[in-house]
């Protein structure tokens, strides 16, 4: 049988209700390592906020990320607007910023 440090994270959300009908939820990780939460707490030290608010930055910022079929959608669509469009080379472009 596996030591609860050594399992995996279990993710436990519960909805309640906040007034204006939101929805936010509540997390519960268990089963992390408690060297991990050390340095969760020294990130969150370093960026002068609590625990909760250091998880709760991370969580949102990772959400907020563009999903690989996010991305290559957007330049899909870039590519069609684009078109046939002669494009000059990034690279040709710094030399001749270097030359002047």
């Amino acid at each position: 049988m596996l030591d609860v440090r050594h399992m995996l994270a279990i993710i436990v959300l519960a909805h309640f209700r906040l007034r204006e009908s939101r929805r936010m939820a509540q997390v519960l990780v268990r089963g992390l390592d408690e060297s991990v939460v050390e340095k969760l707490k020294e990130r969150a030290a370093q960026n002068g906020r609590s625990l909760q608010a250091e998880l709760k930055a991370i969580l949102e910022g990772h959400a907020r990320l563009v999903s690989k079929a996010e991305a290559r959608l957007l330049a899909g669509r870039i590519r069609r607007k684009i078109g046939a469009r002669p494009q000059t080379d990034s690279g040709i472009l710094q030399a001749e910023d270097r030359m002047r």
